[in-house]
Protein backbone atom coordinates (compact mmCIF):
# COMPACT_ATOMS: atom_id res chain seq x y z
CA UNK A 1 0.00 0.00 0.00
CA UNK A 2 2.92 2.35 0.62
CA UNK A 3 3.87 2.03 -3.05
CA UNK A 4 0.32 2.99 -4.03
CA UNK A 5 0.54 6.08 -1.81
CA UNK A 6 3.76 7.16 -3.53
CA UNK A 7 2.18 6.65 -6.96
CA UNK A 8 -0.82 8.79 -5.98
CA UNK A 9 1.39 11.54 -4.56
CA UNK A 10 3.63 11.53 -7.65
CA UNK A 11 0.61 11.77 -9.95
CA UNK A 12 -0.79 14.68 -7.94
CA UNK A 13 2.61 16.38 -8.00
CA UNK A 14 2.97 15.97 -11.77
CA UNK A 15 -0.45 17.51 -12.34
CA UNK A 16 0.38 20.49 -10.09
CA UNK A 17 3.77 20.98 -11.77
CA UNK A 18 2.20 20.99 -15.22
CA UNK A 19 -0.39 23.58 -14.16
CA UNK A 20 2.20 25.72 -12.35
CA UNK A 21 4.37 26.35 -15.38
CA UNK A 22 6.98 29.06 -14.89
CA UNK A 23 5.62 29.96 -11.45
CA UNK A 24 7.34 26.83 -10.09
CA UNK A 25 11.09 27.42 -10.07
CA UNK A 26 12.12 24.15 -8.36
CA UNK A 27 15.07 22.54 -10.16
CA UNK A 28 18.06 20.28 -9.42
CA UNK A 29 20.57 22.26 -7.37
CA UNK A 30 17.96 24.46 -5.70
CA UNK A 31 18.18 23.19 -2.14
CA UNK A 32 16.72 25.86 0.14
CA UNK A 33 14.00 23.42 1.23
CA UNK A 34 16.72 20.87 2.07
CA UNK A 35 17.98 22.95 4.99
CA UNK A 36 16.55 22.80 8.48
CA UNK A 37 14.96 19.88 10.31
CA UNK A 38 11.34 18.79 10.13
CA UNK A 39 9.24 15.95 11.41
CA UNK A 40 8.83 12.82 9.33
CA UNK A 41 6.63 9.83 10.03
CA UNK A 42 7.84 6.34 10.95
CA UNK A 43 6.70 5.27 7.48
CA UNK A 44 8.87 7.97 5.89
CA UNK A 45 11.81 6.83 8.03
CA UNK A 46 11.29 3.21 6.98
CA UNK A 47 11.26 4.23 3.32
CA UNK A 48 14.53 6.12 3.79
CA UNK A 49 16.20 3.13 5.43
CA UNK A 50 15.12 0.86 2.59
CA UNK A 51 16.38 3.43 0.11
CA UNK A 52 19.78 3.53 1.74
CA UNK A 53 20.04 -0.26 1.78
CA UNK A 54 19.24 -0.34 -1.94
CA UNK A 55 21.82 2.37 -2.62
CA UNK A 56 24.48 0.42 -0.73
CA UNK A 57 24.02 -2.44 -3.18
CA UNK A 58 24.23 -0.08 -6.18
CA UNK A 59 26.74 2.57 -5.10
CA UNK A 60 28.52 1.69 -1.88
CA UNK A 61 30.68 4.82 -1.84
CA UNK A 62 27.74 7.21 -2.16
CA UNK A 63 25.88 5.30 0.55
CA UNK A 64 28.96 5.52 2.78
CA UNK A 65 29.07 9.30 2.28
CA UNK A 66 25.44 9.52 3.38
CA UNK A 67 26.19 7.52 6.52
CA UNK A 68 29.14 9.81 7.30
CA UNK A 69 26.93 12.89 6.97
CA UNK A 70 24.16 11.26 9.05
CA UNK A 71 26.64 10.48 11.83
CA UNK A 72 27.97 14.05 11.79
CA UNK A 73 24.43 15.47 11.86
CA UNK A 74 23.42 13.26 14.79
CA UNK A 75 26.53 14.25 16.74
CA UNK A 76 25.76 17.92 16.16
CA UNK A 77 22.04 17.70 16.94
CA UNK A 78 21.98 15.12 19.76
CA UNK A 79 22.61 17.54 22.68
CA UNK A 80 19.53 19.53 21.68
CA UNK A 81 17.35 16.70 20.37
CA UNK A 82 13.87 17.02 21.93
CA UNK A 83 13.04 13.42 22.62
CA UNK A 84 14.80 10.08 22.90
CA UNK A 85 18.00 10.42 20.89
CA UNK A 86 18.72 6.68 21.18
CA UNK A 87 15.53 5.77 19.30
CA UNK A 88 15.17 9.03 17.39
CA UNK A 89 11.59 9.50 18.55
CA UNK A 90 10.69 13.17 18.98
CA UNK A 91 9.01 14.63 22.03
CA UNK A 92 5.24 15.10 21.85
CA UNK A 93 5.67 18.62 23.25
CA UNK A 94 5.20 20.95 20.28
CA UNK A 95 7.06 23.85 21.87
CA UNK A 96 10.20 21.73 22.36
CA UNK A 97 10.14 20.54 18.75
CA UNK A 98 9.56 24.08 17.46
CA UNK A 99 12.56 25.41 19.40
CA UNK A 100 14.69 22.58 18.05
CA UNK A 101 13.56 23.31 14.48
CA UNK A 102 14.47 26.96 14.98
CA UNK A 103 17.91 25.99 16.33
CA UNK A 104 18.66 23.77 13.33
CA UNK A 105 16.99 25.91 10.66
CA UNK A 106 20.22 26.32 8.65
CA UNK A 107 21.48 22.73 8.90
CA UNK A 108 21.71 20.88 5.58
CA UNK A 109 19.82 17.61 5.29
CA UNK A 110 22.34 14.76 5.64
CA UNK A 111 21.07 13.06 2.49
CA UNK A 112 21.75 16.21 0.45
CA UNK A 113 24.90 15.89 -1.66
CA UNK A 114 26.92 19.01 -0.72
CA UNK A 115 28.58 19.16 -4.16
CA UNK A 116 25.60 18.74 -6.47
CA UNK A 117 23.01 20.09 -3.99
CA UNK A 118 20.69 17.23 -4.97
CA UNK A 119 19.11 14.50 -2.87
CA UNK A 120 21.08 11.25 -2.71
CA UNK A 121 17.91 9.31 -1.75
CA UNK A 122 15.50 11.15 -4.01
CA UNK A 123 13.40 8.09 -4.81
CA UNK A 124 12.93 7.36 -1.10
CA UNK A 125 12.38 10.95 0.08
CA UNK A 126 9.64 11.72 2.65
CA UNK A 127 6.15 12.79 1.63
CA UNK A 128 6.79 16.38 2.74
CA UNK A 129 9.75 16.60 0.36
CA UNK A 130 7.58 15.27 -2.47
CA UNK A 131 4.88 17.89 -1.92
CA UNK A 132 6.95 21.00 -1.15
CA UNK A 133 6.86 23.68 -3.84
CA UNK A 134 3.44 23.62 -5.50
CA UNK A 135 0.48 25.14 -3.62
CA UNK A 136 -0.90 22.58 -1.18
CA UNK A 137 -3.11 22.57 1.88
CA UNK A 138 -1.61 21.53 5.19
CA UNK A 139 -2.34 22.31 8.82
CA UNK A 140 -0.42 25.59 8.78
CA UNK A 141 -2.07 26.69 5.53
CA UNK A 142 -5.53 25.83 6.83
CA UNK A 143 -4.94 27.93 9.94
CA UNK A 144 -3.93 30.88 7.76
CA UNK A 145 -6.80 30.31 5.35
CA UNK A 146 -4.55 29.81 2.33
CA UNK A 147 -2.25 27.49 0.45
CA UNK A 148 1.33 26.71 1.45
CA UNK A 149 3.95 27.29 -1.26
CA UNK A 150 7.72 27.54 -1.45
CA UNK A 151 8.70 31.17 -0.86
CA UNK A 152 10.84 31.08 -4.02
CA UNK A 153 7.91 30.06 -6.20
CA UNK A 154 4.79 31.87 -7.43
CA UNK A 155 6.33 35.31 -7.18
CA UNK A 156 3.89 37.77 -8.75
CA UNK A 157 1.11 35.19 -9.00
CA UNK A 158 -2.40 36.21 -7.98
CA UNK A 159 -4.43 34.27 -5.43
CA UNK A 160 -6.52 32.89 -8.30
CA UNK A 161 -3.44 31.75 -10.23
CA UNK A 162 -2.06 30.05 -7.14
CA UNK A 163 -5.37 28.33 -6.44
CA UNK A 164 -5.50 27.04 -10.01
CA UNK A 165 -2.23 25.18 -9.38
CA UNK A 166 -3.24 23.59 -6.08
CA UNK A 167 -1.90 20.09 -5.59
CA UNK A 168 -4.57 17.50 -4.83
CA UNK A 169 -4.07 16.55 -1.18
CA UNK A 170 -6.74 13.86 -0.96
CA UNK A 171 -3.90 11.36 -0.51
CA UNK A 172 -3.75 12.49 3.14
CA UNK A 173 -6.51 10.04 4.10
CA UNK A 174 -4.54 7.06 2.78
CA UNK A 175 -1.32 8.44 4.26
CA UNK A 176 -2.87 8.75 7.73
CA UNK A 177 -4.33 5.25 7.49
CA UNK A 178 -0.99 3.73 6.49
CA UNK A 179 0.86 5.64 9.20
CA UNK A 180 -1.66 4.45 11.79
CA UNK A 181 -1.25 0.83 10.73
CA UNK A 182 2.54 1.10 10.69
CA UNK A 183 2.66 2.71 14.14
CA UNK A 184 0.33 0.04 15.55
CA UNK A 185 2.70 -2.67 14.33
CA UNK A 186 5.82 -0.79 15.45
CA UNK A 187 4.86 0.73 18.78
CA UNK A 188 8.43 1.80 19.60
CA UNK A 189 8.49 4.07 16.55
CA UNK A 190 7.29 7.66 16.34
CA UNK A 191 7.82 10.96 14.59
CA UNK A 192 11.51 11.65 13.97
CA UNK A 193 13.80 13.70 11.72
CA UNK A 194 15.89 12.51 8.79
CA UNK A 195 19.20 12.51 10.67
CA UNK A 196 17.72 10.15 13.28
CA UNK A 197 15.84 7.91 10.85
CA UNK A 198 18.80 5.60 10.32
CA UNK A 199 20.25 3.05 12.78
CA UNK A 200 23.52 3.92 14.44
CA UNK A 201 26.61 2.37 12.89
CA UNK A 202 28.03 -0.52 14.90
CA UNK A 203 31.28 0.51 16.55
Amino acid sequence: MSEILIQIVEAALLSAVQRSGSFLVCRPGCSQCCHGVFEISPLDADRLREGLLSLEAEDHLRAARIRTRVTAARTHLQPWFPGDSSTGVLSSRDEEVELFEEFASEDACPILDPETQTCDLYGARPILCRTFGPPIRNEAADEEGGLATCELCFNGASAQEIAACEMDSSFRTLEESLEGSYTAQNSAMGQTIIAFAFPLEAS
